[in-house]
């Protein structure tokens, strides 16, 4: 029985100073002059094109990411929350959280967004390694995010997340687990670390750099997980890890399948319509020239997932999760009997490869390594 799920708000500012030479986003340099204004009013208008998708729910979360939204202003940032408010409704208590670059320009704006409703920073760190973040492309220091995240303290955020890459280029595993001793000692509520990965599209992939071989990459793993296993960071997904009640509650909703709408250049958005029994995943206009210039009509793409491609959409993204999901959750947010992969799952169970523990779908040890092949299955 097909129900509709939380909703969540993902709002995408593509622009950056720089576009890093790992990133396959869709971010853009700044160049001159943002055209905030002009893009706020997109977006607002963008929101209100969405409005009936949210069939009465309220937000649960927000998301600004990019690009880098902090290049917006603290008063041009609250104007997006004060419409998601008026157009859809924030639930109490919901999580709205604001990707920022560690830039000496965006520190001088935190306590604006704070008191503009903004109440969870994510922090783009990477490394606190100056030669690795050189070789990265990044245009802070180490000691300007370790500036960052006190000035974010300062101006009351108690919950932020820290993103942190490893496998980087040149690095040794004795590095990688000072970039972790070093985001642990800064008291964050969540970490997000990840291995780098060479993206189709980037400059990395046109001019590899030479990153850590597999026993290195096993080494900094397993250096890293006790690390921050010893510090009460527990790992609740692939590449994510928190302190008690700090998970992500918008990543969580994105991989428990629930319900998103996308604004901005590019954005996705994934919306249960009850009354068409379907699941529908929208694309906004991806060039912010183009986005800018549709005045109105931004949805570039709109399609309804087949029931062939239900089953891989809901568990590549719910596998994610060590605990796994609910069984429940399988029915409700597909519209699917579970009887309908009841067949490999049970295949998959007997390889030892995932598990049903008290109406639990999840993986196993030996299934999360070999997801891909989970997947595959279905």
């Amino acid at each position: 029985m097909l129900e509709l799920p939380p909703l969540s708000l993902y709002v995408h500012i593509p622009w950056c100073v720089k576009k890093c030479p790992y990133c396959d986003f869709n971010s853009h340099a700044a160049g001159g002059d943002l055209p905030e204004d002009a893009y706020v009013a997109a977006l607002i208008k963008d929101l209100q094109n969405d409005a009936e998708l949210a069939q009465g729910r309220k937000l649960v979360s927000i998301f600004f990411g990019g690009g880098t939204p902090s290049l917006f202003s603290a008063p041009a940032i609250e104007t997006i929350i004060n419409a998601a408010q008026q157009i859809i409704g924030i639930a109490e208590q919901a999580e709205i959280t604001l990707e920022a670059n560690p830039g000496t320009f965006e520190q001088n704006k935190f306590s604006g967004y704070k008191n503009g409703g903004v109440n969870r920073l994510s922090i783009g760190i990477q490394s606190f390694n100056d030669q690795h973040l050189k070789a990265l492309g990044r245009i802070h220091s180490g000691t300007e995010a370790i500036r960052a995240v006190d000035t974010a303290k300062q101006a009351g955020f108690d919950n932020f997340n820290l993103d942190l890459m490893h496998g980087l280029p040149g690095q040794t595993p004795d590095q990688a687990l000072a970039d972790v001793e070093q985001a642990i000692a800064l008291e964050p509520s969540h970490l997000s670390w990840y291995q780098l990965t060479i993206e189709p599209n980037t400059v990395f992939y046109s001019s590899p750099p030479r990153v850590p071989d597999e026993p290195q990459l096993e080494q900094i793993q397993a250096l890293g997980l006790a690390a921050l296993q010893a510090a009460n960071f527990e790992q609740y997904e692939v590449s994510a890890f928190a302190k008690i009640n700090r998970q992500a509650v918008h990543n969580i909703n994105y991989w428990q399948f629930g319900d998103y709408l996308g604004i901005g250049a590019g954005a996705h958005g994934k919306i249960t319509s009850t009354e068409k029994h379907a699941i529908i995943r929208t694309q906004k206009t991806r060039q912010p020239q183009d986005y800018l210039a549709r005045q109105g009509n931004y949805r570039a793409n709109t399609r309804t997932l087949s029931n062939e491609e239900l089953p891989v959409e809901f568990l590549m993204n719910a596998l994610r999760l060590n605990q796994g999901v609910p069984k429940p959750y399988f029915s409700q947010r597909t519209g699917l009997d579970f009887d309908y992969i009841a067949e490999a799952w049970c295949k998959l169970e007997q390889q030892g490869l995932t598990k049903t523990a008290k109406e639990t779908l999840t993986t196993t040890t030996l299934g999360h390594q070999f997801l891909n092949t989970v997947l595959a299955a279905f």
